[in-house]
């Protein structure tokens, strides 16, 4: 398994109180393709500076570290692209802990 770091953009659009259970719904996508998500960080809403959407010119930012297998991640991307709730996502490397690290 391989450790991920995703930044989703929620779409905020007039419901902004339902932000922790979209972000509920991205960890159990993540735990149902065999993934473990190990932190979750919670941003502020944001203002885009460029919109390309006139109905949706901010939103609401999100990191989740998570270890998952690399064939996994595109079933999950799929998966958040055709969500209503999410905007945008991105999947990046994430490196080790710096305590792992420090270990090896």
């Amino acid at each position: 398994m391989k450790r991920y770091e995703g930044l989703f953009i929620l779409n905020t659009a007039a419901k902004e109180e339902g932000i922790k259970d979209v972000i509920d719904k991205i960890s159990a996508e993540i735990t149902s393709a065999g993934g473990k998500v190990e932190t979750v960080q919670k941003m502020d809403k944001k203002t885009f500076t460029r919109v390309a959407d006139r109905k949706h010119t901010a939103g609401f930012y999100v990191n989740v570290i998570f270890e998952t297998k690399p064939a996994a991640l595109a079933q999950l991307r799929t998966r958040f692209n055709s969500s209503d709730d999410i905007f945008r996502v991105i999947f990046t490397n994430s490196p080790a802990p710096k305590e792992e690290a420090a270990k090896k």
